[in-house]
């Protein structure tokens, strides 16, 4: 049967639609294919065409759509194809048109067409939705997804980006789900993108692809619909050339860092490069910090408890990564917790924790040790393998929290409350992928226990 004559045989399609009952029920079916050559994908996006050309305020009837998609499955494609139903997902739009939306996560019932992605507010809405009902409809044509990490604290978040500069972020508890989500909105992106004839991804004027991570909307760079006069032309390579001249002329990191033009952070620097930097084992602002507190805070009700203001903790921290010296003496500074907040802060953004991510499991066998004396011993030969940096550090900073808990009827701390405080500041697992609450217990009882056992496990009393 010659590709041509598939506009003709849809009253009698190969497959038959889906029964009427299961429409009712609101269940979805499509249908994603990978066409095997380019004249098969051009008479399937004419025939989805023919039935999508206007989006109706109504839903497109799913029967229909899965009948005329049965007839080009059953035709022009040679891998099975692949039943997919809606369902509810996680959706939450963080920008619409590239204007910034404020991320508020919704259960959204879910549907996936050849070639859009339909939000409702439940299944029920899909059925019996009335005209002029809401209901969001993205079309995947020209779209961008991606795993994503950066923009949720929810774990199995993928991003889909439209060539209209919106974002949806989508997300299942279920990691199975969401990647079986993942890749079938990938695939179908590919198959609508490839159907309209790949324009999201084309220059105006060559056949050369544009990285996915354009901060520009997608569809700025259609070779279709781009339309620009010779002196914008002009324009665009005269700032083209400029930017080149620019970036071959550009002095290296090296260069501007001898010039004073960009300093070395302290905040976010690895604790063996930054003490390797300053040529010492414990870091200078670390021995700042404790050596302020010792003065002026072993009293304060709540010492590394309580929180100081926010604004001020980062206006420090911009001070210690742009100056060398630090007077903490300061009346800026005059708030303890201010300090203790900057302290901690310092610890929480190490790239590795003071306790490195390849000792998290050892410690937590460690400390499940029951016998008093062996326990003791393990976790003092742990340490006493660290990295020199990391020991000589935590040796300083438990000392420093002994001297805390001296004052502790003055100050309410205890050894519970500074391992509460310290458990997930000092260490944390490289990948979350065991049970959150279950290491942070672990990690409060570490640090407890060395605060409770310093004296034996870094032989403060001998001098």
């Amino acid at each position: 049967m010659q590709v041509s004559n598939l506009q003709t045989t849809t009253k009698q399609p190969l497959i038959k639609p889906p029964p009427q009952s299961m429409v009712q029920q609101g269940a979805v079916q499509m249908r994603i294919k990978a066409s095997q050559s380019s004249g098969d994908r051009h008479s399937q996006s004419k025939s989805m065409v023919l039935q999508d050309s206007d989006l109706p305020q109504k839903p497109i009837s799913r029967h229909r759509r899965n009948q005329s998609q049965h007839n080009v499955a059953g035709t022009l494609a040679s891998e099975p194809s692949v039943e997919f139903k809606g369902e509810n997902l996680n959706v939450a739009r963080i920008s619409e048109s590239g204007k910034k939306q404020r991320k508020t996560w919704t259960s959204m019932w879910t549907v996936l067409t050849s070639d859009h992605l339909m939000f409702y507010k439940d299944r029920q809405q899909e059925t019996s939705l009335k005209p002029g009902g809401k209901t969001d409809v993205v079309q995947l044509g020209g779209a961008v997804v991606e795993w994503t990490t950066e923009k949720s604290s929810k774990k199995n978040v993928f991003q889909l980006t439209t060539n209209t500069g919106s974002e949806y972020l989508l997300q299942a508890d279920n990691y199975a789900t969401a990647n079986k989500w993942y890749d079938a909105i990938g695939k179908a992106v590919h198959s609508s993108t490839k159907a309209d004839g790949g324009f999201p991804l084309w220059r105006s004027n060559s056949t050369e692809y544009l990285p996915r991570h354009s901060s520009l909307p997608d569809h700025m760079f259609s070779s279709s619909k781009l339309k620009h006069s010779t002196s914008d032309s002009a324009d665009k390579n005269g700032v083209k050339n400029r930017l080149k001249k620019f970036i071959t002329r550009r002095p290296s990191m090296k260069t501007l860092q001898e010039k004073g033009l960009i300093k070395d952070r302290v905040f976010g620097c690895h604790l063996s490069t930054l003490c390797q930097r300053e040529e010492t084992t414990v870091p200078k602002f670390v021995r700042t910090c404790l050596d302020a507190v010792d003065k002026r805070g072993l009293e304060v009700d709540g010492i590394y408890r309580v929180s100081g203001n926010l604004a001020t903790i980062q206006k420090l921290r911009f001070v210690v990564d742009q100056e060398e010296d630090l007077d903490l003496d300061h009346s800026q500074w005059e708030d303890i917790h201010v300090v203790t907040g900057a302290l901690k802060m310092f610890f929480r953004e190490l790239p590795e924790p003071l306790f490195p991510f390849r000792f998290f499991q050892p410690f937590v066998e460690a400390i499940k040790v029951k016998e008093s004396k062996s326990k003791i011993q393990a976790v003092k030969k742990l340490i006493q393998e660290l990295p020199k940096p990391n020991q000589d550090t935590m040796k300083l900073l438990f000392s420093h929290l002994n001297r805390v808990l001296a004052f502790s009827r003055k100050n309410l701390m205890s050894t519970q409350g500074i391992g509460i405080v310290f458990g997930p500041t000092l260490m944390w697992p490289e990948l979350d992928s065991g049970n959150m609450a279950v290491n942070m217990v672990y990690q409060n009882q570490i640090v407890e226990f060395i605060l409770i056992e310093s004296r034996e496990i870094f032989n403060l009393d001998k001098k």
